[in-house]
């Protein structure tokens, strides 16, 4: 066979903020896949290409491109590793109808590979096989697959990467006994009560447009506001109240890696602002479109430290102006009295049966603000290297709930895992907790399409409170997994 093997990223080295990480060198990622599939697939035949997409607007032109120079060829099929995040060459790819390969570069193409696996299981394409693994020889395993696809169809092929897949989860004896975590939580006809007065902060237009929707069902009023009001209530903000916050980080965190004492205060001013505009409000969460507004120069510092402060205190500080995930943060972390939830990238890696919570910033109270604090480490935004985040190296040994609460849909997404890890990879976001999920890891692979790529996760087993909430506001539970 002759198989082309597809690099879909933005460019060998990336120039832009972006899954791994700005100047993040592909090339030798990208030297060691092709040497492990020629070592290990010595009766196929790989061809390198590059699919790139240096400005983020070219969408599936780089791989139409290669899909219509191959027309009549005699490529037999494909190999497509997701490098950065959302380069969707992989789509005309499958169209060809040759059997597909997709495979994720873990901590760098996860989220488009996660999106885009989760569309093609959704339509049923019948050529499209995925793998997503830390270990390469994962990756050869699954293309010495691909000659099936000539001697019983694609659907041989598609069929032989899943068993690859579920023989790899299958061999890996993984205690899923968790520490005790009794996790005191308020009974739902008193948590319906609470959020009737709830409000919560979106600065600017949020990722789902369900202010009416969350009203009616939940009861939280969502407030919308201009960057305007959060500036200039930053830059108003009490620099000496703000070097008091300065100076409790200097004392309580682990290290402060390459972050300036000018970007420490101009976070902590933007935490003081966050909490002025709460309290003007009357709200107990925010959420903050931060890169759109770091980045068109709205805004002048990331909230993440801001956020970390939040949650620690029991209230909500929520990325990304991702108003399902904030939401979902109010009513639970109201649920279990101030425990605060994590937003996060998940990436999945069959090697070790994990899916790991990924972002850059995270309370270090995982049990509320009462509970037992682990360490933290200050450090720029990963992406671009800029500004002020941080790493939180969380619990180990628990039970997690993680879940998406959707007013529009009036469902649930839910599923639970034990924490295992925390993993310092220097790729993708700072805060990065692994965990074994409970139930069947190939489902997990389904939903990216539906919902998104965010989850919100919170240490303790809260199934039970979670169903009774669905329960008794009419909505379903999705079980991902």
């Amino acid at each position: 066979m002759k198989i082309r093997v597809v690099f879909a990223l933005t460019e060998p080295i990336t120039q832009k903020q972006d899954w791994p990480h700005i100047h993040f060198d592909a090339n030798p990622v990208m030297e060691a896949t092709m040497n492990a599939l020629t070592a290990g697939c010595p009766d196929i035949e790989f061809v390198r290409s590059l699919a790139c997409d240096p400005n983020w607007d070219a969408g599936q032109k780089p791989g139409q491109e290669i899909a219509d120079a191959d027309a009549g060829s005699d490529i037999d099929g494909y190999i497509v590793v997701q490098i950065n995040c959302w380069n969707s060459s992989v789509y005309p790819l499958v169209a060809t109808g040759k059997p597909i390969l997709f495979s994720d570069f873990l901590f760098g193409g996860s989220g488009g590979f996660l999106v885009y696996t989760a569309h093609h299981l959704h339509v049923q394409a019948e050529n499209f096989a995925h793998i997503s693994s830390g270990d390469l020889s994962n990756l050869v395993a699954a293309a010495k697959c691909l000659p099936l696809a000539r001697t019983g169809g694609n659907k041989a092929f598609v069929d032989a990467v899943t068993k690859v897949r579920q023989d790899i989860v299958a061999g890996l004896n993984i205690d899923m006994t968790c520490l005790d975590d009794p996790c005191d939580t308020l009974a739902i006809p008193d948590l319906l009560e609470e959020l009737q007065t709830t409000k919560m902060l979106e600065f600017e237009r949020g990722w789902a447009d369900v202010i009416p929707q969350t009203k009616e069902t939940l009861g939280i009023e969502i407030i919308r506001r201009p960057f305007a009001e959060l500036n200039e209530t930053w830059e108003k903000a009490d620099k000496d109240q703000a070097q008091e916050v300065v100076n409790r980080w200097r004392r309580t965190a682990a290290e402060i890696l390459d972050v300036s004492d000018e970007t420490l205060e101009k976070s902590a001013r933007m935490y003081l602002a966050m909490k002025t505009c709460l309290q003007k409000h009357g709200a107990s969460g925010i959420t903050v479109n931060c890169l759109g507004g770091f980045y068109g120069k709205h805004i002048f510092a990331y909230p993440c430290l801001g956020f970390h402060e939040l949650l620690n205190e029991g209230l909500v500080g929520a990325c990304e102006c991702d108003t399902l995930s904030t939401l979902t943060m109010v009513a639970m972390t109201t649920m279990t009295k101030g425990r605060p939830g994590y937003i996060s990238d998940p990436v999945m890696d069959v090697s070790t049966k994990q899916i790991i919570y990924a972002h850059c910033v995270a309370a270090n109270k995982a049990f509320g603000p009462k509970g037992v604090a682990n360490p933290y480490t200050i450090m720029t935004h990963s992406e671009d290297r800029r500004g002020a985040s941080l790493r939180s190296t969380l619990p180990l040994g628990y039970m997690t709930t993680t879940l998406e609460i959707h007013p529009g849909k009036k469902e649930i997404l839910f599923h639970r895992a034990k924490t295992v890890a925390n993993s310092t990879q220097d790729r993708a976001c700072r805060t990065k907790i692994a965990a074994v999920p409970v139930g069947d890891f190939e489902k997990l692979f389904t939903e990216w399409d539906q919902w998104g790529w965010h989850r919100v996760t919170y240490y303790g087993d809260l199934k039970e409170p979670v169903f009774a909430l669905a329960d008794a506001i009419g909505f379903k539970v999705v079980e991902e997994a």
